[in-house]
């Protein structure tokens, strides 16, 4: 194999630029030609495609999003535009792909694998769910950005004495509620993974200000519904005054943690490796800070195992 392409597709995430940056020095370390497709898949059909030097990933390990852009394709879902696309790789003499995204990017590129082209997933999103590796490109950059925002409103929920209901991203996933209530210290979490009944948390509530407890924070995945809904609810049975606030597209931006950026690291150079000897349909993952690989279909039939321990935990640290 002389000549791979890389592309994000998705949301983006902290660390895609890591691993960018990973894949292109790693390739040319080992003789290869790599060729940067942009705007994702949509990119690929219209033969928005550039090769990569050295120096254009240069400066780009400490950015947040992607150089490389991201965008959604429909044309790509179809079989015409998959063959748009295996066109274009083959008029660049593109021989494998590396796909930085989500579960849906993973599913393009076994499609592409079905076709006889090779290729690897890197999994790039802030949600933390994907299963088949213990931290997703980007869950740690995000969880931060979140932790550093509830420790804002903490001070000033505790001026105010108030109760504040922050919202946080994660599509069905809970870990960015669940991690990061259990870091800031959250009275209560609420996750789409296990059903958290109103009235406890009420209970939760009336309990801290029996103690003397004036504030609160509460978090809420938005896999559960909005924070508002939460606030009217809360606000129905007890009466009690609550701020809302929902932390939005923030926790995508900005500059990766070292953590994320190690493991783009790590990552961008096993995709490479995978493909020079051979291996397609796979996706790269971290488990118990190993890097290993694992079959896509097989992943994309299972459901990113939640962590029932550090949820039991953090309602033992919120009595």
């Amino acid at each position: 194999m002389k000549k791979i392409g890389v592309l994000t597709s998705g949301g983006d995430a902290p660390g895609m630029n890591a691993a960018v940056r990973s894949v292109v020095r790693s390739a040319i370390y080992r003789g290869v030609e790599v060729y940067g497709i942009y705007h994702g898949y949509k990119g690929l059909i219209t033969g928005n495609i550039k090769k990569l030097e050295v120096s254009d990933v240069g400066d780009i390990v400490q950015r947040g999003g992607t150089i490389l852009y991201t965008a959604r394709c429909e044309e790509f879902k179809t079989e015409e535009g998959r063959a748009i696309a295996i066109e274009q790789l083959k008029k660049f003499g593109i021989e494998g792909l590396v796909v930085i995204g989500g579960d849906g990017s993973f599913m393009g590129g076994v499609k592409l694998t079905q076709l006889g082209f090779p290729t690897i997933g890197i999994p790039g999103t802030i949600d933390n769910d994907i299963p088949g590796t213990d931290f997703t490109l980007g869950f740690d950059t995000a969880l931060n950005t979140i932790i550093d925002a509830i420790d804002k409103i903490r001070d000033t929920a505790t001026s105010h004495e108030r109760r504040f209901i922050i919202e946080v991203m994660g599509r069905g996933c809970g870990d960015l509620a669940m991690w990061s209530g259990l870091a800031d210290g959250a009275e209560s979490i609420l996750i789409p993974e296990t059903k958290e009944d109103l009235n406890t948390i009420v209970e939760r509530l009336n309990r801290g200000i029996e103690r003397g407890k004036r504030h609160n924070i509460i978090i809420v995945a938005e896999g559960v519904g909005s924070a508002d809904e939460v606030a009217k609810a809360i606000k129905a049975k007890t009466n009690m005054d609550t701020r809302v606030t929902v932390l939005g597209h923030v926790q995508r931006g900005g500059a990766p943690t070292a953590f994320d950026r190690v493991l783009a690291a790590r990552m961008g150079n096993k995709a490479v490796d995978l493909l020079l000897n051979g291996e397609k349909g796979k996706m790269i993952g971290i488990q118990d800070n190993k890097i290993v690989a694992h079959n896509i279909l097989d992943l994309l039939t299972k459901k990113h195992e939640f962590n029932d321990e550090l949820y039991k935990l953090a309602k033992v640290l919120s009595i």
